[in-house]
C-alpha cells in the first residue's frame, strides 16, 4: 500500500514515517508540507493512502481532501491532527479515519486496515464495471463476526452514516458497511435519494412527507416505523421527486 505523509511539522512526519517503515506491505512513497503539495504529490506518486494533517499553510487539510476526491484514482484519506473539533467536517470529506496526535501505532494500524478494505471494495467495483455489468451491484457486502454477509439492495430501506460507518437498514435488521455514504450515493443514485447529509433513502420506499410538531419535515418509508428527518435543503428536491412518482 503506497502512503503519502502530509504534515507541515518535520517531527510529525518523521514519527509517521518510522511507524510506516515497520509495517509489512506498506511503503511511504513521499511527504508533503502543505495541503496543496499533498494534492499535487499524491497524483504524481500514485498514493493509495494520504496521512493528512488539517492545519497546514497554503491550503488546509480539509480543502486538500476535497481536491483529492476529484482525482481519477482518489486515495483513501486518514486525518492525523492535534485538534478534535474538525471530526465532523473530516468525515464529510469522506475520511477513512481521524487520528489525534500523538498518533499511536495501534490506531494507525487500525486506520490502515480500514483504508485497505475501502480500497479493495473500490477495486472490486471497478472490475465489475469493466466486466460489463451495467448498473450497480445487486447486493451490499457487510462483515458479521469476521464473515461476509450479502444484503440484497431491494431489501434496503435506508442507509445512514453513524460514527465511522454506514448502517444499512433492511428487512432483516441492520448491518455495518465499510463504505462511505458518498460512494454509495454515486453508485446507487438512481435507487436512493439523499434526505440529510447523513442519510439516503430508497426511492421506491417513499410514501409521504409529514410536517413535524417542531416545524421540521420527516419522510415516511414503507416498512420503517419511525419517519426520518429531512434536512431543510433537501425538502424541495424530495417534494419534486414525490410529485414525479
Amino acid at each position: 500500500m503506497r502512503v503519502l505523509i502530509a504534515d507541515d511539522e518535520p517531527l510529525a512526519r518523521a514519527r509517521l514515517r518510522a511507524f510506516l517503515g515497520a509495517i509489512e506491505g506498506v511503503e511511504c512513497v513521499g511527504e508533503a508540507g502543505s495541503g496543496r503539495e499533498a494534492v499535487e504529490r499524491s497524483a504524481a506518486l500514485g498514493a493509495e493512502v494520504v496521512l493528512l494533517d488539517i492545519r497546514m499553510p497554503d491550503m488546509d487539510g480539509l480543502e486538500a481532501a476535497r481536491h483529492l476526491l476529484r482525482l481519477e484514482r482518489p486515495p483513501a484519506v486518514i486525518f492525523c491532527t492535534a485538534y478534535e473539533d474538525h471530526a465532523v467536517a473530516a468525515f464529510e470529506a469522506e475520511a477513512i479515519d481521524y487520528l489525534l496526535k500523538p498518533v499511536r501505532r495501534e490506531r494507525l494500524l487500525e486506520a490502515l486496515r480500514r483504508a485497505r478494505r475501502a480500497l479493495d471494495a473500490r477495486s472490486l467495483a471497478a472490475l465489475e464495471r469493466r466486466a460489463g455489468r451495467d448498473g450497480a451491484r445487486s447486493h451490499l457486502c457487510a462483515r458479521l463476526r469476521g464473515e461476509l454477509k450479502l444484503i440484497p439492495i431491494d431489501a434496503v430501506s435506508h442507509l445512514q452514516a453513524e460514527d465511522k460507518y454506514v448502517v444499512a437498514y433492511h428487512a432483516g435488521g441492520s448491518d455495518l458497511l465499510d463504505e462511505s455514504l458518498r460512494q454509495l450515493e454515486r453508485e446507487f443514485g438512481d435507487r436512493f435519494v439523499r434526505i440529510h447529509r447523513n442519510c439516503l433513502v430508497a426511492r421506491a420506499r417513499i410514501r409521504a412527507l409529514r410536517r413535524r410538531a417542531d416545524g421540521g419535515v420527516a419522510v415516511e418509508l414503507a416498512g420503517v416505523g419511525t419517519p426520518l428527518e429531512v434536512s431543510r435543503r433537501c425538502v424541495a428536491a424530495l417534494r419534486r421527486l414525490l410529485e414525479s412518482l
